[in-house]
Order: C-alpha cells, then sequence, then structure tokens
C-alpha cells in the first residue's frame, strides 16, 4: 500500500468531493475518461468496452456525457446503463464480458458532493497500482483518436431486469417472503427501481419510501444516513421490519420490529450465523478497525476467526482474499458476501439476512439478540481542511486519559475519513455513561486544536 500514499486524486473509494470545485468539474471528468480509457483497455482483446452507471444525482447527467466523450476520444465503446446500484455495475462488468465498469456517484454523501468508482473487468475494485497509472495520464496531453478508431455509446435497456434477475438468484430455488410485510427506504437514489421489484417478485408485501428521485433529494433525511422515517413507518404499518438502502445501493441497514436500528455489525453476526448453523459454515469473517467489539466476541463464541482491517471495504475485500473467506463488513452497512457478488451489494445483503430469518423462524430482533453489542459512540469533527492530528499533544493526552479510565475494557480510536474532511472519534467500552463522556471530551480537544489552526 506504499504508493497509495502518493495518490492525488483518489482515495479510499474512488474519487470524491463537492461538485464544481476540482477535481469534481466536468473538464476533469473528461480527462479522467479518456485517461481510463486508455489505461483500462490496453489489454483488452475484441471490441475495448466499459460500462457506465450512475445514481440519481442532477451533477450525473453532466459528469455521464464528459466521461463518455473521454472515453470515445480514447477509442472506447461505452455502454450507458443510467441510474443503476453499485454492485449492479459490478456484476454487469463481468456479465457484458467489459474492460471496466464506471460509477458515478458519492454514496451516502448529500447531493452538491459526486464522485467517481472504478471496477475491473472481474468485478473487483482497482488495484492501487491501475490507480496510479490513470493518474500519471492525467498529466499528459490528451490526444483524441483519429475519426477511424473513436469509440461509440449505445444505451442498455435491459440492465435493470438483469440485475434484479441477478438479485432473487443469489436465494435458493423456490425461496419465498411470502407473509413478509417489509419497508423499503431506497434514499431516493440508484436502488428506487429495483429494489421495490426484487422483494415483490420473492412474495413479500411491500410498502417503500424514498422512491421518487428529483435529482436533488438523494439521502435528504433518508435512506442509511437518517432511519428516523422509516423506523416511525415499520411501527405504524406494524411490519416485520424496515430496510434503509444509502444513495448508491452498497449499504444496508435495517429497522427491527420494534422500530430499533439493526447495524452493519448485527447484520455480519445474522449472516455468519446463518451460514455456521445452517448452511455448513462461515469460515471467517472480515471487520474493520471500526466493528464493534461485541461482534468480535460473539464469532469467537462459535470459533468463527476474525480479522480486522483499516477503515474502506477495499481493505475488508483484500483482508477476505488473503483469508479465502467469503464474509465481511462494516457497521456502516458495507456488507460483502464475496461467493455472491464482488462488492458490497444492499439488495443482496439484504435478501440473505432475510433467509436468516425465514429460515430460523426467528424475527430479525431474536437473531440479533444472540450478539452483545457494546456501547460505542463515534462523533464527527469536522475539518476546516485536510490535516494530520497525529502528533498533537492535547489529542493525544485527551485520548490517553480516556484510555487509563477505560481500564483496559475499552477501545478509543481518531481516524481521518476517506471521503469527507472530517476525523472521526470513536470510543468503545462496557459503560455507556463512560464512552459517551470520554468520547465528547476528546471531541470537544479535537474541535478546539484544529480551530486554532489556520488554513
Amino acid at each position: 500500500m506504499a504508493n497509495s500514499m502518493k495518490r492525488k486524486y483518489f482515495g479510499t473509494d474512488g474519487i470524491r468531493g463537492r461538485v464544481g470545485e476540482a477535481p469534481i468539474t466536468a473538464d476533469f471528468f473528461l480527462k479522467l475518461g479518456w485517461a481510463a480509457g486508455k489505461v483500462l483497455t490496453k489489454n483488452a482483446t475484441g471490441k475495448k468496452r466499459v460500462l457506465i452507471g450512475k445514481d440519481t444525482r442532477v451533477s450525473g447527467y453532466m459528469f455521464e456525457s464528459a466521461l463518455e466523450a473521454g472515453l470515445i476520444a480514447a477509442g472506447v465503446d461505452v455502454d450507458m446503463l443510467g441510474p443503476m446500484p453499485t454492485p449492479a455495475i459490478a456484476y454487469l462488468t463481468r456479465t457484458f464480458r467489459a474492460a471496466a465498469g464506471i460509477v458515478i456517484s458519492a454514496s451516502h454523501n448529500p447531493v452538491d458532493d459526486n464522485g467517481i468508482k472504478f471496477f475491473a473487468a472481474d468485478g473487483y475494485k482497482l488495484p492501487d497500482q491501475v490507480e496510479m497509472e490513470i493518474e500519471a495520464l492525467l498529466d499528459q496531453p490528451l490526444i483524441t483518436n483519429d475519426s477511424n478508431h473513436l469509440g461509440k455509446a449505445r444505451r442498455i435497456s435491459d440492465a435493470a431486469g438483469r440485475y434484479v434477475e441477478f438479485c432473487k438468484g443469489s436465494l435458493p430455488s423456490g425461496f419465498s417472503l411470502s407473509g413478509m410485510k417489509v419497508v423499503l427506504d431506497c434514499a431516493h437514489g440508484a436502488t428506487y427501481d429495483v429494489a421495490p421489484k426484487v422483494f415483490k417478485e420473492l412474495g413479500a408485501t411491500t410498502l417503500t419510501i424514498g422512491n421518487q428521485p428529483n435529482g436533488f433529494n438523494i439521502n435528504d433525511q433518508c435512506g442509511s444516513t437518517h432511519t428516523a422515517a422509516l423506523a416511525s413507518l415499520v411501527l405504524d404499518e406494524q411490519a416485520h421490519m424496515g430496510i434503509a438502502f444509502d444513495g448508491d445501493g452498497d449499504r444496508v441497514l435495517f429497522i427491527d420490529d420494534q422500530g430499533e436500528l439493526v447495524d452493519g455489525d448485527e447484520l455480519l453476526f445474522i449472516i455468519a450465523q446463518h451460514r455456521h448453523r445452517m448452511q455448513g459454515g462461515c469460515t471467517g469473517v472480515a471487520g474493520t478497525l471500526m466493528s464493534n467489539l461485541g461482534l468480535e466476541l460473539a464469532l469467537a463464541e462459535m470459533h468463527i476467526p476474525f480479522a480486522r482491517t483499516k477503515v474502506g471495504d477495499r481493505y475488508v475485500v483484500e483482508a477476505m482474499k488473503e483469508n479465502n473467506w467469503s464474509l465481511g463488513g462494516e457497521g456502516s452497512g458495507h456488507v460483502l458476501c464475496s461467493d455472491l457478488n464482488t462488492t458490497g451489494d444492499g439488495i443482496v445483503s439484504a435478501l440473505q439476512v432475510l433467509r436468516a430469518v425465514v429460515d430460523s423462524g426467528k424475527t430479525l430482533r431474536e437473531l440479533k439478540a444472540g450478539m452483545n453489542k457494546l456501547p460505542q459512540l463515534m462523533i464527527n469533527v469536522r475539518l476546516p481542511r485536510k490535516m494530520d492530528i497525529s502528533a498533537d499533544q492535547d489529542i493525544n493526552r485527551a485520548v490517553a486519559d480516556a484510555e487509563k479510565k477505560l481500564a483496559g475494557r475499552g477501545r478509543v480510536l481518531l481516524r481521518p475519513s476517506g471521503t469527507e474532511p472530517l476525523i472521526r472519534v470513536m470510543v468503545e467500552g462496557e459503560d455507556s455513561a463512560l464512552v459517551e463522556s470520554c468520547a465528547k471530551a476528546i471531541a470537544e480537544i479535537v474541535e478546539h486544536r484544529v480551530s486554532t489552526v489556520k488554513s
């Protein structure tokens, strides 16, 4: 990972930022399309083809056109998928035998942001060295191919139907959700069309919110980052559960029948427990530094190995590959079942949870009770700009004080966000009051220190 520190544009999950501010501009995306086209198709045999999908942000139209032009200038044929979940692009890249797949999305971020993610021909995100090759070419002049060697573009009309069938195919033949009442929240994002179809075709009674995208309301008080409305509707409708996706559909969170949140760590436990008891075993689970200690302890009781990685699904995938495991994820709702798809897939992961519910005959609430989730609080401190606080003596002293109070029965973690100008302050322990006081004390020190740093 040494080269990852030298990358100018790529972060932990592609390139992301505020629309209109470098590098999230139309001219940059034009150049990026050209550079990516050259790098990603240099070893392609036969037709050089790349897929482009997007979420529902209004800026997606602009960036879609810019990328299309850049790719065509590089001699690459482009298949336009329109609004589609990120994991659908990973799947379709493989099935279309394309050289790469591109997603225009800022995931769970607000509408003012946008970004881009790349998938290689195998449906996995790009390795660091390929991202470095693209960045190196961005420093070169854009040279358009001659007319005889330009790419072409076409719209793929049946992409949604293909993905719906793929999602249903992740379950055993004959599996049914008949008798299940489910509320879906699609975050006015990329799952707004396909998610309701999947659950209805599997026999569930569904109510859907967050399925009226207008280009500006993605993730706006809805979806996996804002679950209050979903929880209220689950209670009002006496539904079995609620399912919340994020803007691009690679995350999922649940609401149980009592209106309580079921986060990504608990979902991982439910799937792992089901595989351990009813599917011939679970070889291991990959989590991150932020994964709740309760998950690790619950897996240990079942003798299921657990490994922590840096935060980011790309690192979780690396750990899964290294250990030959098929399950991993993050508390945020990135749940990866690599035996089913190559990236986090909100719909497919949700179906795995529902399979555990149906097969066990238990409620979601009963299943999650098998994991004793330790109190954990995370406070985000916004930064005026990217900065390194690791050597700040006042902050380090506050962390040491908190660790002393936790007395070896908890954890403190400070880390920069990979997608936003934030420092995340996380404290975890057995005593919720102590966890809260420690987290707030550290966050106050961090806020004070960063406010005194002049740009």
